[in-house]
């Protein structure tokens, strides 16, 4: 094993998976800089049999923006395995609420998945005449107004259900932070009292979402991230072998104090994704159930 990887739970190893689980900033890319060895980690596995399913808490873009930034990297993604917090929002509202009419505070990402699944969305002027709305569905809006804001404390108070679609608290705009959609989801709650249902990761929703698309169980994909709070919680609570990346939030000296504090350890941690290739490549066949 490369002094750049070190397996915590080598139980969780026994075999190469059928299906990796990729973060995309901080594992993949940083910034709009593409990480060393990220388009050849995912050339091989697909080469190898190994799907690889982008995973991001990202709700403004679409399936087939994320997939083209992706490959403006020279990363071979394809929309079809894109799952964005927006999707797996849309696809949970219509699981649960298929007969809702929604006020989205969100962008296209958002409105566009929620359109795909068939949610109601009323406009400014159907709300003005008075559209009844009983699920308040939310992710960042960069063009968010206080009346908008208000509207949906409205609904809140008057029994809609809340579904939030990631809750990343601020997001690194080049030197500084926007507030990202839990910020203005504490906003909503401390209001109204009414805590909204998480989709994206650290949620589990989210990774069952993911492990139903692949059609795969959580011990046949691993989840491979830098960020403890999100990539590995996520990771944890589905159930999967999950791998710490050291190219993003954590690094070789703190990693350990990081994870910790987030409550979630990685089952491996690796320099960046060479060493992640030659971890899955050192191992035997794919994991998950014999045919036999």
């Amino acid at each position: 094993m490369s002094q750049q990887t070190e397996l915590l739970r080598e139980d969780r190893f026994a075999g190469r998976p059928k299906a990796v689980l990729l973060d995309l900033d901080g594992t993949l890319y940083r910034g709009e800089t593409p990480i060393e060895g990220a388009s050849r980690l995912v050339e091989e596995l697909e080469e190898a049999g190994i799907a690889c399913w982008y995973l991001t808490n990202n709700s403004t873009r679409t399936p087939e923006q994320v997939a083209a930034h992706l490959r403006g990297f020279g990363i071979p993604a394809d929309a079809t395995r894109v799952i964005t917090s927006a999707a797996a929002a849309a696809h949970y509202a219509k699981q649960r609420h298929p007969d809702a009419t929604a006020f989205v505070i969100g962008e296209h990402g958002l409105r566009s998945a929620l359109a795909e699944a068939g949610i109601a969305m009323p406009d400014e002027a159907e709300l003005a005449a008075g559209a009844s709305v009983n699920l308040v569905v939310q992710g960042l809006d960069r063009n968010l107004n206080y009346g908008q804001l208000t509207a949906a404390l409205g609904y809140l108070l008057s029994g809609a259900d809340y579904l939030l679609t990631n809750p990343d608290r601020r997001l690194p705009v080049g030197d500084g932070f926007l507030p990202g959609a839990g910020s203005l989801a504490a906003l909503l709650e401390t209001a109204s009292d009414v805590a909204p249902v998480v989709i994206g990761k650290p949620s589990g929703i989210m990774m069952r979402y993911a492990l139903d698309l692949a059609g795969i169980e959580a011990s046949e994909a691993w989840v491979v991230g830098d960020n403890p709070h999100t990539d590995l919680a996520a990771g944890l609570a589905a159930g999967c072998p999950t791998v710490l990346v050291l190219t993003g939030i954590c690094g070789r000296d703190d990693w350990r104090q990081r994870c910790e504090r987030a409550g979630a350890m990685p089952d491996a941690v690796c320099e960046g994704p060479d060493e992640v290739r030659a971890l899955i490549s050192g191992l035997g066949t794919a994991s998950g159930p014999s045919d036999t």
